[in-house]
C-alpha cells in the first residue's frame, strides 16, 4: 500500500463511455478510490452495490467515488447498468494504475499462485494527499467503513 500523507499519484484511465479521467480532475473535492478484482462476481457485487446504497452519504459530503479494475469499459458498462451503479468505473487492462497503487500483487488460491488485484481503498484529500489507505477491505463493510473515516477525519479538523 501507499503510504498515508503522501501524494496519491495522478493516472488517466478510461471509464464505461470511453471518456478519460484524471485523478487531478478531482483536486478540491475528497476522492474515494477503490480498487477491486473483477467485475459481476459476489464480492465485488457486493461492495459496488454497498458504495450504490451508501452514495448518497459519499454526495452530501461532496466526496467522489471511484471504483477501479483490470475489467473493459465494456464490462464496466455492463455492470454498472445491471445493479445501477451511480459512481465512476475506471477501466485498467494492462494494470498501470494497479501497480501504482501497488494493489497488484501475488495472490494464492486453493494453493494456485497468480497475480491480482487486492481489494483496497484510498481516501484522498482535496489537495490530492492520500489521508487514509485501507488495504484487505471487506466487501460488505467497506463503504461503511469509509463514511466512517470521512466522520472521524471531520471530527478531528473539527
Amino acid at each position: 500500500m501507499l503510504s498515508e500523507h503522501t501524494p496519491a499519484p495522478d493516472f488517466a484511465l478510461s471509464d464505461a463511455e470511453g471518456n478519460i479521467h484524471h485523478l487531478s480532475d478531482f483536486r478540491g473535492r475528497k476522492v474515494v478510490l477503490y480498487f477491486y478484482p473483477r467485475d459481476n462476481t459476489p464480492g465485488c457485487t457486493r461492495q459496488a452495490c454497498a458504495f450504490a446504497a451508501a452514495y448518497d452519504g459519499f454526495q452530501q459530503r461532496g466526496v467522489v467515488v471511484i471504483g477501479v479494475s483490470k475489467d473493459s469499459a465494456a464490462s464496466h458498462q455492463k455492470f454498472a447498468a445491471k445493479y445501477n451503479l451511480p459512481f465512476l468505473l475506471l477501466s485498467d487492462p494492462d494494470h498501470a494504475v494497479l501497480e501504482l497503487y501497488d494493489v497488484w500483487k501475488e495472490k494464492k488460491n486453493y494453493g494456485k499462485v497468480s497475480m491480482g488485484t487486492v481489494r483496497s481503498t484510498y481516501l484522498i484529500g482535496e489537495d490530492g494527499t492520500i489521508l487514509k489507505a485501507m488495504s484487505k477491505v471487506k466487501p460488505d463493510t467497506n463503504a461503511a467503513d469509509v463514511l466512517a473515516a470521512l466522520d472521524a477525519l471531520d471530527a478531528a479538523n473539527g
